[in-house]
This record gives C-alpha cells, structure tokens and sequence, in this order.
C-alpha cells in the first residue's frame, strides 16, 4: 500500500511499512548476481592454474583462498533467499505467487549446500592436481546434486514466471523468461553431458550470468509494482 501527500504543490508518494520491507527484500534480488558473478570472475583471473574455458566456478573454492568462493555461495544464497521471501509477497495473489517464490528458494539453498559441500578437484586444478576429471568424493557428490537441483528449480521459476507475466497480459516478459529458461537449460545440459569441454563449461557460464541478470530484471520490475 502507498500513500500520497501533497506539499507546497509538489506530490510525494510513501510506502507503508509493508511495502517498504517488501521491497528491501526484493532489493536483494538485484544484487545477488552482480554480487556473485564480481567475486567469482575476480577469483577465476587471479588464482593460479584456473582456466575458465576447462574450469567451473565451483572449483574456486578449493585450495588456500577457496574460502572466498565458499562465502560467495554463502553469501548469494542468502540474499536469493531473501529475494524469495519478497517475490512471495509483490506476486500475491495470483498466478505463480506460490511456486516461484519457493523455487527461487530452492536455487538459494542449493547455494548454500555448495558452498558447505566443495567440488573436487580435477583438470589441473588447484595447481599441483593430475589433469583429468579426478574422482569423486562424497561432498563433490553433495555438490553436484546441490547444483542440478537448484539449477533445475531455477530455470523451472523462468517458465513460471512466463505464466505469470502471460496472465497478466506481459508478453514481451513472458516470452523473456521462457527464453531464459531455455538457455539456462541448454547450458546446463552441455556442461552435464561436456564435463571438461571448453565449449560446453563457456555456455554454462554464460547461461549462469543469463539467468542472474533474469533474475535481477525480475526483482526490479516487482520492486517497482510492490505495492
């Protein structure tokens, strides 16, 4: 809800206490990606051995500063989660006002899940490890289901936010959010199926800043209709 006062023939438009926590929460959703996409980059080009063309992000947190990248998991996930939280309460009621909300949730804790769970080591990297895919350990497993989950529920929210935007005559976002979706997807399977491939680990990253910049658009265009 917001109210409009009038002062000396200027107008002025204030939220109420509601609205206001609503679009704090919303504020998180625009910048858990810039966030998260600055610190990976910044680590990608300054550690030594890692080559983003064979390396996946989640391989930045192993090694002596692989804390950074463990607190930038930590740290997205929870603004995701808050982002969540708001985008339940600007999209209700209506149609995906429950089902997207709780898969964007879904994607923040699987953040959360990976940065508790390291990848493993492989490919040359951290310097010192054999080339090769290496083996897996039970937290790169964790690790791994943590990211298809997630990855999977948050390319599903583009295609219900697709819906929403439909019924609400968007067509323009409608049609957005379902390309989006379908991008990240095809990224996502190219780096499942490509493990190691210069071309599938550069799709999939692309597809992970894709769907960040999604969903930021997503929270300003809520932050601007929270009322």
């Amino acid at each position: 809800m917001t109210t409009t006062t009038h002062t000396l023939g200027s107008t002025r438009t204030a939220c109420d206490p509601q609205t206001r926590v609503t679009k704090s929460l919303l504020g998180y959703g625009v910048l858990a990606g810039p966030f998260y996409v600055t610190v990976a980059l910044a680590s990608a080009f300054t550690r030594d051995g890692f080559d983003p063309a064979v390396h996946q992000w989640s391989m930045l947190a192993l090694g002596e500063h692989g804390w950074i990248q463990v607190a930038n998991f930590v740290i997205t996930g929870l603004m995701v989660l808050a982002f969540a939280v708001g985008l339940r309460r600007s999209l209700a009621p209506g149609r995906g006002a429950r089902w997207a909300p709780r898969l964007v949730a879904a994607y923040g804790v699987s953040l959360l899940a990976a940065g508790a769970f390291r990848a493993d080591a492989a490919y040359g990297f951290p310097a010192g490890t054999p080339d090769g895919p290496g083996e897996v350990s039970w937290h790169g497993m964790l690790h791994l289901m943590a990211g298809s989950v997630g990855f999977t529920c948050l390319a599903v929210a583009c295609f219900v936010m697709a819906r929403r935007y439909g019924s609400d005559g968007r067509r323009g976002w409608a049609i957005a959010s379902r390309t989006v979706g379908v991008l990240f997807l095809a990224g996502f399977g190219a780096v499942a199926a490509g493990t190691g491939a210069a071309a599938a680990n550069l799709a999939f990253t692309a597809g992970v800043v894709t769907v960040f910049g999604w969903l930021a658009a997503v929270a300003v265009d809520q932050y601007r209709t929270a009322s």
